[in-house]
C-alpha cells in the first residue's frame, strides 16, 4: 500500500474528522487483512500537521462527550493530494522477486526447483480459493481489492508454469 498519509488526506478532503473516525474509515476502505494501529494513525496525523498539510480543530465536546481534536485539510494538503492522484504509479519492476530468487537458489543449492515451484503453486491456488470465497457477499470496494489480489496471483501462477517448463534449460545455464 502506498504511504497511508495520502489516504488520510483523501479522507479529510470531504470533511474534518477525528483520529478515531479516520482509523475506522481507513480500515474499512484500505486495510484489507491488516487494520492500522491507533498509534500509527496519530503518528501520521502529527507528521501531516508538522508538514502543514492538515491542521487541528479543537472540538469543545458540544456533542456531550469529551473534547477531541478534529483534523482538517489545508490548501497545501489539498494540492499535494491532487498532485499525487494525478501521478501514475510506476509499474513494479518485479512483482514477486522472492519467487525468482528462491527458484534460482533452489537450482543452485539443491540442483532442482520443481518441488519448490509445485509447493508455491499449491500455496497460490489455496490463496486464490480463500480470496474468491471472500468475494461472496463482499462490498463492491472489497471486490475490487480482492480482484486486484487475484489478478496478481494469476500472473504469479502463469510465471510459475512458464518457469517450470523451462527448468531444464535454466539449470543448464547456471
Amino acid at each position: 500500500m502506498a504511504d497511508p498519509q495520502y489516504a488520510f488526506l483523501g479522507l479529510l478532503s470531504k470533511e474534518p474528522n477525528h483520529g478515531y473516525q479516520l482509523k475506522k474509515l481507513y480500515d474499512h476502505y484500505f486495510a484489507g487483512d491488516k487494520p492500522m494501529l491507533a498509534g500509527q494513525v496519530y503518528s501520521i496525523l502529527a507528521r501531516l500537521a508538522r508538514d502543514a498539510m492538515i491542521f487541528e480543530i479543537a472540538d469543545s465536546g458540544e456533542s456531550g462527550g469529551p473534547s477531541r481534536t478534529r483534523y482538517a485539510l489545508t490548501e497545501l494538503g489539498a494540492r499535494e493530494l491532487d498532485e499525487w492522484l494525478a501521478t501514475p504509479e510506476p509499474p513494479a519492476p518485479t512483482l514477486q522477486a522472492d519467487l525468482y530468487v528462491k527458484t534460482i537458489l533452489a537450482l543452485l543449492v539443491n540442483g532442482e526447483a520443481a518441488t519448490f515451484l509445485q509447493a508455491q503453486r499449491k500455496a497460490h491456488m489455496q490463496r486464490m480459493r480463500e480470496l474468491t470465497a471472500r468475494k461472496k457477499g463482499a462490498s463492491v470496494a472489497d471486490k475490487v481489492l480482492l480482484d486486484y489480489s487475484l489478478f496478481h496471483i494469476e500472473a504469479d501462477l502463469r510465471w510459475i508454469d512458464m518457469t517450470a517448463s523451462r527448468l531444464n534449460h535454466l539449470k543448464e545455464q547456471l
